[in-house]
């Protein structure tokens, strides 16, 4: 078993970041052949998703769908006016889990991970175990 966390520095307000190829890594340097690699989000305005990989134009629709969803300009309570964002990241959920097989993560041909900032500009971290 192996497990820790890595750093997602983000640069937009909103924007989904492929941490398909560090996860990859991970799985790589734990030496597990036959397992799963949990990933745990611990922020509160940040999400995980699977979703496409090879058209960047569905991680711009992806965000341009939940600012049609999620109203930006509705008169929320929260005091942080960060609201959007915490349902944003409700809508995607805190973790993923993938299966590893043959030293690889087990993604469809279009798969990537993406960790979904929707407060940032941000250093973030997610946490990760890969077991067999």
């Amino acid at each position: 078993m192996q497990n820790g966390k890595f750093v997602v520095n983000t640069t937009q307000h909103m924007h989904l970041v492929d941490i398909t190829g560090k996860v990859q890594n991970l799985v790589a340097e734990s030496g597990i052949q036959e397992g799963v690699c949990l990933l745990f989000n611990p922020h509160t305005t940040a999400g995980l998703t699977i979703n496409e990989g090879a058209d960047p134009d569905v991680r711009t629709d992806i965000i341009k769908g939940l600012r049609e969803f999620v109203p930006i300009e509705y008169p929320f309570k929260h005091l942080e006016g960060n609201s959007p964002s915490h349902i944003m990241a409700s809508l995607m959920g805190a973790t993923l889990t993938i299966l590893i097989s043959e030293g690889r993560l087990q993604l469809g041909t279009w798969q990537a991970l993406y960790f979904c900032e929707f407060d940032g500009p941000r250093s973030r971290k997610v946490h990760y175990r890969i077991t067999e």
